[in-house]
């Protein structure tokens, strides 16, 4: 029994120190992080829009859902058409599916049909802007919507900012470890936020626009008609600067 008690006690005692030291290894790691620096910085870049992006409402109703089809059909094909005559690729003009809502009577049965479609079209030359409008508009149907600048590459101009805030970061953590005669070491850690894009002008005719529901009745006029409103104001043809922000937080070593 003595044997056995002394051979379990060595026992437990070599198992102790098994785990006690990596307990004491990771004692240097601690004063390590003490020897650190933290810092947040912020950087900014700021650049002219070179992106257009102008959105169109299709919008008919007629009795007989092939002719209401038909006309937003024509619509789009006359909207693609003009895009390609100024210049402008397939991949500048998006168009959404034709959508049909019809329109019942007391008896639930159709009598008329109402046919929307959407069309965005993106350019980088302003100039044709006005030209784009003018003719887009001019079947009746087609109702412009919004105009928007922004940037065609906005992650060039995200990394623009966060370059400028890394190195904010270095120079303030620099002067700063300098005052005490030491240096700024390797980077440890380091955090990101982009914010998001500031600056994006957006001409939108969506909140002066108003509508009047019309009730279904024995005559043929029946759905949805447009309110009269008074025109918009025309678009900006430059507008300001788009800025994006950028803010880092950094840890430093500390030599």
């Amino acid at each position: 029994m003595n044997r056995f008690a002394h051979a379990s006690a060595t026992l437990m005692a070599l198992l102790l120190g098994i785990f006690c030291w990596p307990v004491r290894a990771q004692i240097p790691e601690v004063r390590f992080v003490s020897d650190t620096l933290v810092v947040q910085a912020e950087g900014s870049y700021e650049a002219e829009p070179d992106l257009a992006t102008l959105e169109f409402q299709i919008s008919t109703q007629e009795k007989e859902l092939k002719t209401a089809y038909d006309k937003a059909s024509k619509s789009l094909n006359r909207i693609a058409e003009l895009a390609e005559r100024n210049g402008l690729s397939k991949s500048d003009l998006t168009t959404g599916a034709l959508t049909v809502y019809p329109y019942y009577d007391e008896k639930h049965r159709a009598r008329a049909y109402s046919v929307s479609g959407h069309v965005q079209i993106r350019l980088r030359d302003f100039s044709k802007i006005g030209v784009l409008l003018d003719e887009s508009i001019q079947d009746g149907i087609t109702e412009f919507r919004s105009l928007t600048y922004s940037l065609a590459d906005e992650e060039a101009a995200k990394q623009h900012a966060v370059a400028e805030a890394m190195r904010h970061a270095i120079d303030r953590s620099t002067v700063a470890v300098e005052q005490k005669g030491q240096k700024l070491g390797a980077l440890r850690s380091v955090s990101l936020d982009v914010r998001q894009v500031v600056g994006v002008a957006r001409w939108d005719t969506r909140e002066a626009a108003t509508f009047v529901m019309m009730q279904p009745g024995v005559n043929a006029e029946v759905g949805r008609q447009r309110a009269a409103v008074a025109p918009p104001p025309p678009p900006p043809v430059q507008p300001g600067k788009i800025a994006v922000t950028a803010t880092v937080q950094c840890m430093f070593q500390i030599l």
